[in-house]
């Protein structure tokens, strides 16, 4: 089968025509080094009447000639295509989608006896094949809101050969304002993503453009965004799908754009979170889970510049039935409302490896709650139909420890011990409902060094002073700490646990200070006080551990959190054995 060349086709483009879809033969390819950037490929090519070497492979499609489908005397059709003008006058044309309808063997040669394209008054017309439709893909030319005309190209097409330019994408990520200090001197920048049709990119206001145009670009607004310097973008602090990123300038200007609400607000990547327990330390990834459960905010100091910062982590799950622990920072940990398990989509989560795998949110993240997107539709109706009732397994809780408010890995005390759980070389964690049946009051309680962060016994030293060997010190008082042994069980086995300071005193419903009091001024309400702790039923977050003493092995469980049961969440986990055990019969 034989393919015409669209005759004309080179000369109508370089003279800003509306041409549709031409069908080119390609002459020759050349890689262009673009430093530490993916090659950037120049294409010679025919229409049958005239060459041209202007033609630039956009990234995306480099693929084709490293594969060697693109290649010399090939017939390609380009669908879209981008003409830019460079500072000294010259038009580039970039390819955006090409289509190799014929491959060099196909063809054996040469079509025609092109001659390179000269502009003047005697360049052929245009004629377009019989079998081309569709508009034109040159960039449209937009009347922005200041009145001057300005051909708005896709964000796809930016490279750095281009000096003029208008794009316009909605901002779908905006950065606090940042401020360095070096060697070098200091500075302030902010950072914004966007996005339209044809993909996302990075860019960046540093110093007087940073006070310039922070107070006015505003998240999830659309704008109108002209000149700046493009350059290879720093795979290091962005997840941005895009070789290049913009940097603010002088001659940088920002318009609001009021009718281009069919742009895409955020552009995902999802990863499964079960995938996560397979990616690298450090990565950075897109996610959508629902918050099956979150914990209370906390404070902590951060060590570089000594300034307190908000904290909350919350345990996401997806349809694999994995769950994962993300942690929020500053604002979006004080804001954050969990109660209504809402499905929360993270763009540019950083992962991490302490205690398996966990995300922590970066001030370059975007977090969306309840997106209208047909991922998340798809997990809520998961999720209310059935995952509710799913026994979910942490990846964020991998023998390392536990994931503090993430009661995951539910056993019954005999799965646990059937399941051998505590005998390999590092400790096991498990989550249980379990009911007190006995509580050992003899030597539940000791007398410990005062210091803050010393809980050494100490010694009476019948003077009125009491000494503590860690700390080499005599100290004329003591507290009191609680160390309970408790049996607790369920409807097939029993276990001893310890209990410390925190666990104890919720157990018991009174702190150490005021139990040792009643010992020593009223037994008897001392007494008390264990027998009302009978017969309770809690959850309990358990360490497991082998231990040698004495040349005797044996397991010791110690709890780590215990709490009141929430008899929704157990329901629905007892309501998922029955079906699973119904399954099974």
């Amino acid at each position: 089968m034989s393919v015409r060349l669209s005759e004309g086709a080179i000369a109508a483009i370089m003279q800003g025509e509306d041409v549709s879809k031409p069908v080119l033969q390609v002459i020759n390819t050349r890689a262009i080094a673009t430093g530490t950037g993916p090659p950037r490929y120049r294409v010679l090519m025919s229409d049958g009447v005239n060459t041209l070497s202007s033609f630039m492979l956009a990234t995306q499609l480099n693929s084709l000639v490293e594969e060697e489908r693109l290649s010399a005397r090939c017939i390609c059709q380009v669908n879209r295509f981008i003409v830019n003008s460079l500072k000294d006058g010259r038009r580039v044309v970039i390819l955006m989608d090409v289509n190799v309808m014929q491959t060099a063997d196909q063809v054996g040669g040469t079509i025609g006896n092109p001659q390179p394209y000269n502009e003047g008054p005697a360049a052929p017309k245009y004629h377009a094949p019989s079998n081309q439709f569709g508009k034109a893909s040159a960039p449209s030319a937009l009347k922005t809101p200041g009145g001057s005309q300005a051909k708005v190209v896709p964000i796809a097409s930016l490279n750095p050969y281009q000096s003029k330019w208008t794009i316009c994408a909605r901002v779908t990520q905006k950065g606090q304002i940042r401020t360095w200090s070096n060697s070098r001197g200091e500075g302030k920048l902010f950072s914004i993503e966007l996005v339209d049709e044809s993909g996302e990119i990075r860019a960046t206001a540093f110093n007087d453009q940073a006070d310039k145009f922070f107070p006015l670009i505003e998240l999830n607004k659309v704008y109108y965004f002209t000149k700046g310097n493009l350059k290879t973008a720093n795979k290091q602090y962005t997840a941005v799908k895009n070789d290049y990123e913009i940097t603010f300038t002088n001659e940088t200007s920002v318009v609001p754009c009021d009718d281009a609400q069919h742009l895409p607000s955020v552009q995902f990547d999802f990863v499964s979170i079960s995938d996560l327990e397979n990616t690298p330390k450090d990565s950075i990834v897109d996610v959508i889970g629902i918050c099956k459960s979150y914990e209370d905010v906390t404070k902590i100091t951060v060590k570089a510049n000594n300034r307190e910062v908000s904290k909350r982590n919350v345990h996401l799950m997806d349809t694999s039935g994995k769950l994962v622990t993300v942690t929020l920072w500053g604002n979006e940990a004080e804001q954050f409302d969990g109660s209504r398990q809402p499905v929360i989509a993270i763009k540019g989560a950083r992962v991490s490896d302490f205690g398996g795998r966990s995300l922590s949110v970066l001030s370059s993240s975007t977090v969306v709650i309840n997106p209208d997107s047909p991922e998340a539709f798809k997990l809520r109706g998961w999720f209310d139909s059935e995952g509710q009732l799913l026994e979910c397994a942490s990846i964020s809780d991998v023998r390392g420890g536990p994931a503090a408010g993430a009661n995951t890995n539910w056993k019954t005390l005999f799965e646990a011990k059937s399941e051998n759980l505590g005998q390999g070389d590092k400790a096991d964690y498990f989550s249980c409902v379990g009911t007190i049946v006995h509580l050992r009051k003899e030597n539940c309680m000791y007398q410990a060094c005062p210091s803050q962060d010393c809980n050494k016994k100490v010694i009476d030293q019948q003077n009125g002073l009491y000494r503590c060997e860690k700390c080499d010190r005599e100290f004329p008082n003591f507290k009191y700490r609680l160390l309970l042994l408790v049996t607790i069980a369920d409807c097939l086995e029993y276990q001893w646990v310890t209990c410390f300071q925190d666990s104890a005193e919720f157990i018991l419903g009174q702190n150490a200070a005021f139990l040792g009091e009643l010992k020593e001024k009223n037994e008897q309400a001392f007494e008390e006080v264990f027998q009302n702790a009978n017969f309770n039923t809690y959850e309990f977050r358990i360490r497991v551990k082998l231990e040698t003493y004495n040349d005797e092995s044996r397991i010791k469980a110690t709890a780590m959190d215990v709490k009141p049961v929430n008899y929704r969440e157990y329901s629905k986990r007892l309501i998922a054995n029955i079906r699973r055990n119904a399954q099974l019969g």
